[in-house]
């Protein structure tokens, strides 16, 4: 593998493709005839979102030997990522994600991803296991974990990392890559026994513990070996709990909504630099929602991730005597 005498504040490992966004809101894709090219995907957008806020980031991932795949390499090194583990796979091609965008609420999302995505071939023997040592933070999503050899490579990085420092698992569950959320619980039990943190809407919670109801899914992925819960509550916000005891509650910031996608990314990244900083749970998780909201008011994802001034610009105006009244 490449030098991996640098160490990074945070590295990324799994989902990576081109998101193709109407520049249209409101219009079914029948009817759309212009788009946005975007880069995209869970782990490359979380990089992203943190090397926006000043943190040395990078993603393993793998792209299609194809235009699709230069561009990806682009746009990372546009944002500040390290692409050095980002390789190409010649059998398939760089994923495409189509979306549509029906404000409040409703972002369908439409993956070309079949036969095979190549960030599903990453191979447990190219794992640079150093690298994935020494970051302060390493981040793996569900997604990982839905097909071989990304789910035997995924968990060796895990079990190379053996909770040194912080490691995240992104629950990241996307009903159409598995074929049967069943199936899935059992690799997510084992990803959870190596993670220290757990980040998860109820949905993905459900699938990784059994349970629904936001305190009940803390308690089981503290059960299952993190240190910390975050549960995601939609508009009831976010409930997060640590082993200690310590917890935080954070209704969500309130912004006009143009396209919900990407915000759970944001909030990702902003968690990662929170935790790099040392902030107390509390101020880690307002300035996260922070962050998803800010992107959530914006079309892109990847492009939309905000800076910190504009985090701590939304924080204070949501903060201030005229918004709260």
């Amino acid at each position: 593998m490449a030098d991996s005498a640098q160490y990074f504040d945070l590295i990324t490992m799994g989902r990576i493709g081109v998101d193709l966004y109407p520049l249209q809101t409101g219009v079914p894709l029948t009817r759309v005839e212009t788009f946005g090219k975007f880069l995209g995907g869970s782990a490359a957008n979380v990089a992203v979102a943190a090397a926006r806020l000043g943190r040395s980031t990078a993603v393993i991932t793998r792209t299609g030997n194809d235009p699709f795949g230069a561009y990806l390499h682009e746009a990372l090194k546009d944002f500040g990522v390290d692409d050095r583990w980002v390789t190409p796979v010649d059998a398939h091609p760089t994923p495409i994600t189509f979306c549509e965008i029906f404000p409040p609420d409703d972002f369908p999302l439409y993956f070309y991803r079949r036969p095979k995505a190549p960030d599903l071939e990453i191979r447990t023997d190219e794992l640079d296991y150093f690298a994935i040592r020494g970051a302060r933070i390493f981040w793996i999503t569900g997604t990982g974990l839905s097909e071989e050899p990304s789910r035997s490579a995924t968990l060796a990085a895990l079990k190379a990392r053996d909770k040194a420092g912080t490691t995240v698992f992104d629950l990241d569950w996307r009903p159409m890559f598995w074929r049967d959320p069943q199936e899935a619980r059992p690799y997510y039990r084992e990803a959870l026994r190596h993670a220290t943190v757990a980040v998860g809407n109820l949905d993905e919670c459900e699938v990784a513990t059994g349970v629904r109801e936001p305190e009940a899914c803390a308690e089981a992925l503290l059960a299952a070996g993190v240190e910390l819960a975050v549960v995601k509550q939609g508009p009831k916000g976010v409930l997060a709990v640590h082993r200690d005891g310590t917890r935080a509650e954070v209704p969500p910031v309130p912004v006009e909504v143009v396209n919900g996608l990407g915000a759970g990314d944001a909030f990702g990244g902003s968690l990662c630099h929170g935790l790099l900083s040392g902030w107390d749970l509390d101020t880690t998780m307002r300035y996260a929602n922070a962050a998803g909201a800010l992107v959530a008011s914006r079309l892109a994802c990847s492009s939309a991730m905000p800076t910190e001034s504009e985090v701590e610009d939304l924080l204070a105006r949501a903060s201030s005597p005229s918004v709260a009244g």
